[in-house]
């Protein structure tokens, strides 16, 4: 698990932006979905992955919770997978032309659709009624790359809690762009994962200060149950 640093400098200019140090504690479950990005053989199992995030391993334990916490009290559950496909190679020719043919050939393999590498990491909790979202770029919500933002919406969603791999890339990118598709949008501290303490603790800083919240796993399943308990009490 990384060592979580956010500096007080950070948290004190969030309150004097937003008023209070987390503006989106008070989400409706209902209306929450938890978003899991590309934990995926191609970043997590050696051997198999071209980009290797060793500490996304130890996130998986928070991201069970989480999911169980978010169904349990009727929210969304969404798991996010990187896929290649052969008009990459020409829609996406920046990315190809940055990385070395060996690297680029590498991606390719881990990600196609069938590959042990496109496969979701085995020791996730997937459940029948969640859903699978395949994506082409490192943002899940970016035009083109996948349809979630209208599955989202026509499930009335509102608000998303993002969890994954790596934090700094596909998962930054995501809540980034949620954010601007307006949605309320948070990311997990312990539930994301990058290969270094430093990429991880500077993703969330600079999503923190201007796109969203970000909270840690028992924090976010305290805010479900009293949401959630509050709502059944105010029916009865």
């Amino acid at each position: 698990m990384h060592n979580l640093s956010i500096p007080q400098s950070v948290v004190a200019r969030v309150i004097e932006r937003r008023g209070r140090e987390h503006i989106h504690a008070d989400l409706d479950p209902a209306k929450t979905a938890l978003v899991v990005v590309d934990m995926q053989n191609a970043f997590m199992l050696p051997g198999v992955a071209h980009a290797l995030c060793p500490t996304a391993e130890k996130i998986v334990p928070n991201i069970n919770r989480l999911a169980r916490a978010v169904r349990e009290t009727g929210g969304t559950v969404v798991w996010i997978k990187t896929t290649f496909t052969e008009d990459a190679l020409r829609t996406w020719s920046t990315y190809f032309d940055m990385v070395t043919p060996e690297h680029g050939a590498k991606r390719v393999q881990a990600l196609t659709a069938g590959n042990e590498g496109h496969q979701l990491w085995a020791a996730l909790e997937v459940r029948a009624e969640d859903l699978i979202v395949e994506k082409n770029r490192f943002s899940a919500f970016i035009q083109g790359s996948s349809n979630l933002a209208e599955i989202l919406r026509q499930r009335g969603i509102d608000t998303i809690l993002v969890t994954g791999t790596v934090t700094n890339v596909c998962c930054e990118s995501t809540a980034r762009d949620a954010m601007m598709l307006n949605f309320k949008t948070i990311m997990v501290t312990d539930g994301n994962a990058a290969v270094t303490d430093q990429d991880h603790n500077a993703s969330l800083c600079a999503f923190y200060l201007t796109f969203g919240d970000i909270m840690s796993t028992d924090m976010l399943i305290a805010c479900l149950g009293r949401t959630a308990s509050s709502k059944l009490t105010a029916a009865e």
